[in-house]
């Protein structure tokens, strides 16, 4: 018995499927003008500009119009086709490169001592040295004649050369949070310094007097040390425009702080004053003074008037009980730590109230208690 083959007409079939994929097409072509001419699609289209943009670093602003992003501005860093753009990232890219020529940077406590190959680099601007396990800065520190920025924090450095007397041209040092026990008089020499932080070394009394040299100094920090008064040549600082003597052994202010006509700040918090000076009123530019109020008897009305545009903030001491032992490595670094913690702690607080517009003028009982 034969079979029966059924016979179809290909070409029927062949046309059917094509007028459906025709169809297909269409549909598809007016979905895509409907997302084109719709909102959402032009938003799509800005934001992927946007992240363009921010990931090439070409400003935003230069492809906005009327309050739109231009999808037809042909800037972006497309081969062949944006010659100018490619120099300037070049250029940029180039300036960048020649900037980290003149920048040494160190860290990790893998190193010990500074590399020898240090000292043949007499041409660099900028030292970052920090979170190393460095005890001491070479003396050829002096060949560095162009140095702007010793960044020197979280080491383990003992002392200072006195050849850093002859950084002529340094605008900032930073050697806070090692352990230092005096300075150089030679830092005197420096008469360009602009910024000088010693804090957090625990073992400081007392700063040399050749200091009072530095009349260009706007900012210092020695708090976290062991100051019992500021420093004559502090006093002598006639541009400084930010103090922090915080957590050290103060028990008094001098009567003629008030020499200090050009300073802003002033950090007086977890010291032993009993009583404020009324100079503090006399000081025309002081604008954020901090104490802590626990042991404070004596606070001159003016200073806690509105009238006299001065913030003032005291905090409350931390009440856990002291405990009296001896001075061990341990108990040093726990308190470096703190102080740390504490030290960031005050510096958002203080951004925050610079930041806010309205405020207050006197606020009073502030816990700072952080422990690790």
């Amino acid at each position: 018995m034969g079979h029966q083959v059924v016979i179809f007409d290909f070409s029927v079939i062949r046309g059917l499927w094509e007028t459906r994929v025709k169809k297909n097409k269409e549909r598809q072509r007016k979905e895509k003008e409907r997302l084109e001419q719709s909102a959402l699609e032009k938003i799509k289209q800005e934001w992927n500009l946007i992240l363009e943009c921010r990931k090439k670093g070409i400003p935003q602003s230069k492809y906005l119009k009327n309050g739109f992003v231009d999808i037809n501005e042909k800037n972006l860093d497309t081969p062949g086709k944006t010659p100018q753009l490619k120099k300037s990232h070049a250029l940029s890219d180039g300036v960048n490169k020649e900037q980290n020529k003149f920048i040494f940077q160190l860290s990790g406590e893998q190193w010990t001592e500074l590399p020898d190959s240090l000292k043949e680099q007499i041409y660099l601007k900028e030292w970052h040295v920090y979170n190393t396990l460095i005890q001491t800065i070479p003396a050829y520190i002096a060949l560095f004649q162009d140095l702007r920025v010793l960044e020197l924090s979280k080491n383990q450095i003992n002392h200072l050369p006195a050849e850093i007397g002859c950084l002529k041209n340094l605008k900032m040092l930073n050697v806070s949070f090692n352990n230092l026990k005096s300075v150089p008089p030679e830092l005197g020499d420096c008469e360009n310094l602009e910024k000088l932080d010693l804090s957090g070394n625990m073992e400081i009394t007392e700063l040399p007097f050749e200091l009072s040299n530095l009349k260009q100094l706007t900012f210092v920090d020695v708090s976290a040390n062991k100051f019992h008064s500021i420093p004559i040549c502090v006093l002598r600082m006639s541009n400084l425009q930010w103090l922090d003597i915080s957590s050290n052994n103060l028990k008094d202010l001098p009567e003629d702080i008030d020499r200090l006509d050009e300073l802003q700040t002033l950090l007086l918090q977890k010291n032993k004053l009993t009583y404020l000076p009324r100079a503090l009123v006399n000081m025309p530019k002081l604008g954020l003074l901090v104490v802590s109020g626990d042991d404070l008897v004596e606070i001159p009305t003016a200073v806690c008037e509105s009238t006299t545009g001065l913030k003032f903030v005291s905090l409350k001491d931390s009440l856990v009980e002291r405990i009296v032992c001896e001075d061990t490595e341990e108990i040093k670094e726990s308190e470096r730590e703190r102080e740390q913690v504490e030290k960031e702690f005050m510096k958002a607080y203080i951004e925050d109230l610079r930041e806010r517009e309205s405020t207050p003028s006197y606020t009073t009982k502030v816990m700072l208690s952080l422990q690790l």
